[in-house]
C-alpha cells in the first residue's frame, strides 16, 4: 500500500496494530478521522489516554473500575454472598447484560493452559479461595467458557474450595461446548445463569 504522506502511513500502520484491523480497514477510519473536525480527533485521544493512564482493577473482583472498588462490588443491593467466577471483563458485560444476575464477580484474568504457559499461580485464583476461606461466601457460580481449559479451571478451583460449606454451581450448558461466553446471545447466557447446576453435575452433560 502507497501513501502520499507519511504521517497518514504512520496513523494507518499504529491503526492496523489493533485485533481485527486490517490495513484497508485501519485507512478507512484514519481517512473517516481526517474529514472529521479536529476536536473530534482531540477527544477520541485524550479518552484513549485517559483510559490507558488512569484505569484501574478493583481490589475485591478484579474487574475494571475507577476506583480502588468497583461500581458493582460497592453496589450495596448486590447479593455480596454470592460470586460468579469469570475469565475477564467482557465475560462480566455479557453476563451483566443479561439482566438476570445480582451477585457479584470475581475476574480471573485468564484460564489455566499448560500449552500457553498458564498456571494457577498466573490468575486470580488465591484471593477467591481466601474470599471464601473468610466465611462471607454462600455461593460460587462458575461461568467460564466450556471448553477443555474452562473445565480444568472449573475443576482446579473446585478441588481448592470444596471443603467450605457453600454451594458450587455451573452455568447450564445452553452455551455450546467450545464457544466462547462472550459470543453467547444474552437470551443463552441469561437462562444459562437462571437455570445454573450444582457443579459436580456439570460434567454429566
Amino acid at each position: 500500500m502507497e501513501f502520499s504522506s507519511k504521517l497518514l502511513e504512520r496513523a494507518v500502520n499504529e491503526m492496523s496494530r489493533l485485533p481485527g484491523i486490517g490495513k484497508r480497514t485501519a485507512l478507512r477510519l484514519v481517512l473517516h478521522m481526517l474529514r472529521q473536525p479536529a476536536e473530534q480527533t482531540r477527544f477520541l485521544s485524550e479518552a484513549l489516554l485517559s483510559m490507558r493512564e488512569d484505569i484501574q482493577f478493583c481490589e475485591s473482583c478484579h474487574n475494571i473500575s475507577d476506583s480502588t472498588l468497583c461500581e458493582i462490588c460497592a453496589n450495596k443491593s448486590r447479593n455480596q454472598s454470592v460470586i460468579c467466577v469469570v475469565e475477564d471483563v467482557r465475560d462480566v458485560m455479557a453476563i451483566e447484560n443479561t439482566n438476570q444476575y445480582r451477585g457479584i464477580y470475581h475476574v480471573l484474568s485468564g484460564k489455566i493452559s499448560p500449552v500457553d504457559g498458564v498456571g494457577p499461580s498466573q490468575l486470580n485464583i488465591s484471593s477467591l479461595v481466601q474470599k471464601v476461606a473468610a466465611g462471607t461466601v454462600s455461593e460460587l457460580i462458575f461461568a467460564l467458557s466450556p471448553t477443555m481449559e474452562g473445565d480444568t479451571t472449573n475443576f482446579y478451583i473446585y478441588k481448592q474450595i470444596k471443603e467450605y460449606d457453600i454451594i458450587t454451581s455451573a452455568i447450564a450448558r445452553g452455551i455450546s461446548v467450545g464457544d466462547e461466553l462472550e459470543y453467547a446471545d444474552e437470551v443463552t447466557l441469561g437462562r444459562s445463569i437462571l437455570q445454573r447446576v450444582p457443579f459436580q453435575e456439570s460434567f454429566k452433560s
